[in-house]
């Protein structure tokens, strides 16, 4: 099983293999082993011992790990649960009107913004037709009409961006 480890925000790739681990690419002989009625582990990684302490914190996999008697924060994510966390954090901190981009390809039809015209969230900014269907691009949020890409009577694809906006 492969983890990413992030430990006092230095990010490590841990991969459990048998009875070795892989911290980076590089393969350790590990061993863990409890004290019975203690929450305290032995962590064995080669002729090294250290007693661990970890207690869960906050967050889907994130702990307080008591190493050899220092504090540090880890968070332990399998690869799946990293990589949406990733995504989740990096779209939350996405500022200002996101640009208005064709969902699908077909036709411009109608543009109905134009450069400098501020606009609220939910208003229309572009029909596209596809598949037979008139579809109205709408704003996400409010914004200022930045450029405007899209002209009536010409295909775009997939993606394209039609319509930039900056927040007001």
């Amino acid at each position: 099983m492969k983890y990413i480890v992030e430990v006092a925000g230095q990010r490590l790739t841990v991969e459990l293999d048998g009875p070795d681990v892989l911290v980076d690419g590089t393969r350790l002989r590990a061993a863990l082993e409890t004290i019975d009625g203690t929450p305290v582990r032995l962590v064995r990684v080669g002729d090294a011992v250290h007693r661990v302490i970890a207690r869960r914190s906050g967050a889907r996999g994130d702990y307080t790990v008591s190493l050899d008697g220092w504090q540090l924060p880890v968070t332990a994510l399998d690869e799946r649960t990293r990589a949406i966390r990733d995504a989740a954090a990096a779209s939350a901190s996405a500022s200002g009107p996101a640009p208005l981009v064709a969902p699908m390809p077909g036709l411009v039809v109608r543009v109905q913004v134009a450069v400098g015209e501020e606009v609220t969230a939910g208003q229309g900014l572009v029909v596209v037709e596809a598949m037979k269907m008139e579809n109205e691009l709408r704003a996400a949020g409010p914004g200022r009409v930045t450029a405007v890409h899209a002209v009536a009577g010409t295909a775009v694809d997939k993606g394209t961006l039609l319509v930039e906006l900056e927040a007001l």
